[in-house]
């Protein structure tokens, strides 16, 4: 496993280095100026179409310009927001909310131009069930110049880039979201999580994009909503410290020749440097908005319209929706609830309670490897016991969570800072008088500089026990702080919602690269493997939450102790992420030209009264999808 791991992070590295992020940031920044702020297009007129007021069902395609922008938003309005967004303010701090921010604002320019290119390479020989993407933008756009086989080959590459990110972050990241906050708050085994999500995704996905936008149209809405109402109640409650995080988050966002200075490191905060938090803002808003990744443009692909930039102009909607809007909530109840750089849920009182030791396996001692005895956990503060809305007589403590310790160590490069964790699992047992009793596994930390405990703020060794949350567990907590159970059952609810929808609409994507690779063989030939596809898509749902939750056993042998972080969770993301990036732009940059000459024409058109709107049809006939039956 540890192999594996070494493997996909290099890899990440690699595709997601600072150049790919730069060459993200300018062709947001070349298509914004292009379009002339096109992002103000997108929310004016944008609105207007996905209103109705332009739907006929005379024009080739499946579903309306609604549930397009549903099939895609729900794909992307999902556990990204939950949890992604709690992974980039854990380890990125403040700072990474405003980079967040500017990839939701350049992100529209991006939705716009990919879409608007999709719409016009798409495929509607069946006009019915049309398919569209970047597979078929530069196969079509290659075909034009005479360069038909080399477009081909590129379409398959980058179809080979979707089905890996299909796979990882649209099914992989959204099963173990789930499993993981079910598990935690309401003891559910992930297998048994594993097995309801695949029935679900299964029975959805069969039907094809027309059923899939029909529940996405519904979810889409009533989820966002839901989820909205309940961040501004906690958001009322701690209305006072909005305007002193909307400044941190500024401040911390920028670099120091700027006025920006990095966050302080207190409670379970770490820190982050300037470029850390800004790259951990810009991969999770693109995981988030999926901004310049291709595969929106499958979905709206879909839409019925006969003209290309009018769906392109919707898709723009989808990262000020996603990112401005949804993300900023989570992050905003993250921080105004001090849940990012939350107190020690529990504290031993004394050094020798808790000693860090070298690990050693079979062979002896491991070099400048450091882990702590286990030990008994002592029970939690009151705070953190009404925080959980745990019983007066019990610890407070949940079997199989993770916790850390802070420790002083080898300076982290990320941070800037010397601060470190070593992270343990809980585990429950009786003790021989029948008590139930909270022990801790602790897992390792390499370090050429021994750890020590670091000192609080009258200079004796914090020996704080910090709950360590991961992902949408983060966020549920951060609800939990305000209105106990909230998050429980907010949280909860929404990771399933969320997760359901971005599975469902990732399949269809991964289908439909299947149907570039395979096309070939015809239509009857095509459907076994497309239900093949399916299978192994709804498998590898099960597989995740069986096998492949990211729980590790220490690779030095010494004990069993199973450990979920952060890391582990962005690394099989940012794999998915960064190969369709790498693939995506220069398809973006090259047939760049064509979006924006389309995008200007059909402006003047609009501009001149050559086609007008008619009368919005009712809200409800929109959302079902029969306004254009």
């Amino acid at each position: 496993m540890e192999a594996v791991n070494n493997f996909v992070g290099t890899l990440n590295g690699i595709l997601f280095s600072n150049y790919t992020v730069y060459a993200l940031l300018f062709t947001g920044a070349l298509f914004t100026f292009w379009s002339i702020f096109g992002q103000y297009r997108a929310l004016t007129h944008g609105v207007s179409v996905v209103r109705g007021k332009y739907d006929d069902k005379d024009d080739p395609g499946a579903i309306n310009h609604f549930q397009a922008l549903s099939a895609a938003l729900s794909a992307t309005v999902g556990l990204g927001n939950i949890a992604g967004v709690a992974v980039a303010v854990a380890l990125g701090g403040p700072g990474a909310v405003l980079w967040m921010w500017v990839i939701g604002i350049l992100g529209m320019a991006l939705k716009m131009t990919e879409v608007t290119q999709s719409m016009l390479y798409r495929n509607t020989d069946d006009p019915d069930n049309p398919h569209g993407g970047p597979m078929f933008v530069v196969k079509e756009g290659f075909k034009e110049w005479g360069l038909g086989p080399i477009g081909a080959i590129i379409g398959g590459i980058f179809v080979i880039t979707l089905l890996i990110s299909a796979l990882t972050g649209g099914n992989m990241f959204q099963a173990w979201s789930v499993a993981d906050i079910t598990f935690t708050y309401f003891q559910v085994p992930q297998g048994v999580t594993g097995i309801v999500l695949t029935v679900v995704v299964g029975l959805v996905i069969i039907g094809g994009i027309k059923r899939i936008g029909s529940v996405a149209g519904k979810i889409v809405p009533v989820m966002c909503i839901i989820y909205m109402l309940a961040a501004f109640v906690v958001l009322g409650v701690n209305a006072g410290e909005i305007p002193a995080m909307l400044g941190l988050i500024v401040k911390s966002g920028l670099p120091s020749f700027l006025g920006g200075e990095s966050p302080d490191a207190t409670g379970a905060f770490l820190g982050g440097t300037f470029g850390y938090a800004a790259m951990w803002g810009i991969k999770r808003a693109l995981f988030s908005s999926e901004a310049g990744q291709g595969s929106s443009p499958i979905a709206h692909s879909a839409a019925k319209t006969d003209e290309p930039v009018r769906e392109g102009v919707v898709a723009g909607l989808e990262p000020f929706i996603d990112t401005i809007v949804v993300c900023t909530l989570t992050a905003l109840v993250i921080l105004s609830s001090g849940a990012y750089n939350r107190e020690a849920e529990a504290a031993f009182d004394s050094v020798s309670q808790v000693q860090v030791v070298q690990a050693t396996n079979n062979d002896g001692p491991i070099e400048n490897t450091w882990t702590l005895e286990d030990t008994t956990l002592p029970r939690m503060t009151q705070d953190a016991r009404r925080i959980r809305k745990t019983g007066e007589n019990d610890a407070g403590w949940r079997d199989g969570e993770t916790v850390f310790v802070v420790v002083e160590a080898d300076v982290d490069s990320n941070t800037g800072r010397d601060l470190r964790k070593i992270t343990g699992s809980v585990k429950k047992s009786e003790n021989e008088a029948g008590q139930t009793v909270f022990t801790v596994a602790w897992g390792t930390l390499v370090s050429e500089a021994v750890p020590t405990f670091r000192p609080n703020e009258e200079g004796d060794p914090d020996l704080g026990i910090y709950g360590d949350y991961a992902g949408a567990s983060l966020t549920a907590y951060a609800f939990d702080r305000n209105f106990p159970g909230l998050g429980k059952w907010l949280v909860t609810f929404a990771a399933w919602l969320f997760a359901v929808s971005t599975m469902i609409s990732w399949s269809y994507y991964g289908e439909q690269g299947v149907y570039y690779l395979f096309g070939w063989i015809g239509d009857k030939g095509i459907k076994p493997v497309v239900l093949l596809y399916k299978l192994i898509y709804c498998l590898l749902i099960l597989l995740t939450t069986l096998l492949a939750m990211p729980l590790f056993t220490a690779s030095d042998g010494t004990k069993q102790a199973f450990i979920a972080n952060d890391h582990q969770l962005d690394m099989w993301t940012t794999l998915g992420l960064g190969v369709m990036l790498v693939a995506n732009i220069p398809i973006m940059l090259i047939f760049g030209f064509k979006a924006m000459s389309a995008y200007h024409t059909y402006f003047r058109h609009m501009k001149s009264g050559e086609d007008m709107p008619h009368e919005a049809p009712p809200i409800e006939d929109v959302v079902e999808g029969k306004d254009v039956e």
